[in-house]
């Protein structure tokens, strides 16, 4: 596929699209949250450290973006959507960006974290288990340990050559799982 015909999303235009569908309320989504996190399934090495409970789970939707460095392609920045694991209509809950930063739309809390653990896939980005290093806010995000980046597919980069600064931005989809610390 040419350069000029995929997909190219920005954090700005994710959170544009996001900005115009706001929800108005949070407690039954809060419910639905609890209701669609008893359990994900992870491979052993990215399982969360024991101590820690699962809070909630989201699909996400968007593009992992690659730049041009000396000749080959470095991952420039993801940008995504969450929604509720079993909203139907997908409506954004969160915005994922370059940090990596998940930020909520709806009560402005967020989580940035680093990457502990990858567990590759073959065909798709791997999977990962990332621990918080700094949380804002006291909503959906506040403090949050663990991410979970599961059930990945795409978002790989290009395997061809490339040139000069050019930028080209892959659709992926994943499951993001967020944990607390128990109480």
């Amino acid at each position: 596929m040419k350069l000029a015909k995929r997909l190219v999303l920005t954090t700005a235009a994710l959170a544009t699209a996001a900005a115009g569908t706001l929800l108005t309320t949070t407690v039954g989504h809060a419910a639905q949250a609890q209701s669609a996190t008893a359990h994900v399934d992870a491979p052993a090495t990215l399982k969360v450290p024991e101590g820690n409970r699962l809070t909630g789970v989201f699909d996400a939707r968007g593009v992992q973006t690659y730049l041009c460095t000396d000749g080959a392609w470095k991952l420039l920045e993801p940008a995504a959507t969450l929604s509720y694991k079993r909203d139907r209509a997908h409506r954004p809950v969160a915005l994922h960006s370059r940090g990596p930063v998940w930020v909520s739309t709806v009560d402005g809390s967020a989580v940035n974290a680093a990457a502990l653990v990858s567990s590759p896939k073959t065909g798709t980005i791997p999977e990962l288990l990332l621990k918080a290093t700094a949380t804002r806010g006291a909503g959906v995000f506040a403090d949050v340990s663990y991410i979970q980046r599961l059930n990945t597919s795409g978002g790989v980069a290009p395997t061809t050559a490339c040139t000069g600064t050019d930028q080209v931005s892959v659709p992926y989809s994943a499951t993001y799982a967020f944990y607390k610390p128990g109480k």
